[in-house]
């Protein structure tokens, strides 16, 4: 599995999600955490970038943050502990208008420190109800720019059969990574070795 995962985009909502979902009520709410070990293949200082090989063997590429500024430690070889979150929820609201706004928030270690951070990006989209498909259980939500996306809704969201087409929906939407090195010494202990 190859994915592009932009660390600039992605952490530290592990803080922010849950206090954004906690203000849900009438809504569906999907939730995805994944924790590994990951191993550094590469190191683009240039580019701002390390491609790291995950437990199952797929590679994904970071792109680290300006604000990084001990990214001159990390080589290949390090291991990082990694979690990833994913978040995604839909409100259901009679009215309003399409719109659409980002937050991004970066904390990483201070120089000198071991390197590591969290990096988050929670999008909030309201648009209108294209479309319901009930038996296969996805909506098409047409946003702020008229660009209609399709949404699958999981199976434990109960209240998809109260949205109908013309409804105004509401999606918040939270990436999240936090990755901490792993110190030299403890590297062995981390792969079994």
């Amino acid at each position: 599995m190859r994915q592009t995962l932009a660390v600039a985009a992605a952490v530290s909502a592990f803080l922010v999600a849950p206090a954004a979902i906690a203000q849900i009520k009438d809504g569906m709410v999907a939730v995805a955490e994944t924790e590994a070990v990951v191993k550094v293949i590469s190191v683009d200082r240039k580019a701002r970038t390390a491609t790291v090989r995950g437990p199952g063997g797929g590679t994904v590429v970071i792109n680290v943050p300006q604000e990084a500024q001990n990214f001159d430690k990390v080589k290949a070889g390090s291991l990082f502990k990694m979690r990833y979150l994913e978040s995604v929820a839909l409100v259901l609201t009679k009215g309003g208008q399409a719109s659409a706004s980002e937050l991004r928030t970066v904390k990483l270690a201070p120089k000198g420190g071991t390197p590591g951070g969290t990096v988050a990006e929670t999008k909030q989209i309201t648009g209108t109800v294209e479309a319901v498909d009930y038996k296969n259980r996805a909506i098409a939500l047409k946003g702020p720019g008229g660009k209609i996306v399709s949404l699958k809704v999981a199976d434990d969201a109960r209240n998809l059969n109260e949205i109908s087409v013309g409804d105004t929906v509401s999606l918040l939407y939270t990436q999240a990574l936090a990755m901490e090195m792993i110190p030299q010494q403890s590297q062995s202990a981390a792969t079994g070795k």
